[in-house]
């Protein structure tokens, strides 16, 4: 059975940049596992932090499909869509990865929600392991997009702010009763004394902190030069502090 791993929080707190390297560890730890990455944050970057070239989105899919000439005589809609949603998927030698995309021109962003709901049940258990990037607004936890979660890293970066935003997410996974069976809390972008300042913020909000990351400057460094975070080397700080992080949680068990 595949294993779900969720990555939640607000924008900006380093959610993609945690999804990447955590990618990249289980790629290098658990050689031979296959593995999906969903970027379902309608600002999606995780394809340029893995390296991989997005062509495709789920969203922009659909909104092809809504014009009855793009789709063939005689082919149903809905076949048409499953089509062409096995074109989105980016495959490279270790990780597939599906993109969400943004929603396109006005209107609900529910039936995307749907269509990647069922998708995934679909292609999701072809995988030893499905790490989704959530978007912030936690939409696709509320509609269920994701059939379920093993692990829910909540991330936060080194602010009060930060930590009373993971505090809500919390809040809200618990009060819509979702299908997670382990909840962590991470704190980016850590300094010295950091997390002793944090301390009465984090217990506040009732997550278990299974680790932080270290202010990174490699991680700026490749973000500014648009290269892959996947790429980073081993003795890289954030590299370093994501293993040790992994290893707690038990992924590679």
């Amino acid at each position: 059975m595949s294993k779900y791993i969720a990555v939640a929080g607000k924008g900006g707190v380093g959610k993609t940049t945690f999804t990447a390297l955590l990618l990249r560890q289980m790629v290098r730890r658990k050689k031979g596992t296959s593995i999906l990455a969903v970027d379902a944050d309608p600002n999606a970057n995780l394809g340029e932090a893995l390296g991989l070239n997005v062509t495709s989105t789920i969203s922009e899919l659909l909104e092809q499909s809504k014009d009855p000439k793009a789709i063939p005589e005689g082919m149903p809609k809905n076949i048409f869509i499953e089509y062409k949603l096995q074109q989105s998927l980016v495959e490279s030698k270790e990780i597939d990865l599906l993109v969400m995309g943004g929603p396109q021109g006005a209107g609900c962003y529910c039936y995307p929600n749907d269509i990647l709901r069922k998708h995934l049940e679909n292609i999701g258990e072809n995988y030893d392991f499905v790490a989704v990037d959530s978007e912030a607004g936690l939409e696709h936890i509320s509609r269920r997009t994701i059939p379920r979660i093993e692990v829910m890293f909540v991330i936060s970066d080194s602010s009060a702010r930060g930590i009373r935003s993971a505090g809500r997410v919390h809040d809200l996974i618990r009060g819509l009763k979702s299908a997670v069976q382990t909840i962590f809390l991470i704190v980016t972008k850590t300094t010295e004394g950091s997390m002793e300042s944090l301390r009465e913020e984090i217990d506040r909000t009732g997550l278990t902190v299974i680790g932080d990351i270290p202010l990174d400057p490699l991680v700026v460094e490749y973000d500014l030069a648009g290269k892959p975070l996947f790429d980073l080397p081993d003795d890289a700080v954030s590299v370093q502090a994501v293993d040790s992080i992994l290893n707690r949680a038990g992924i590679f068990n």
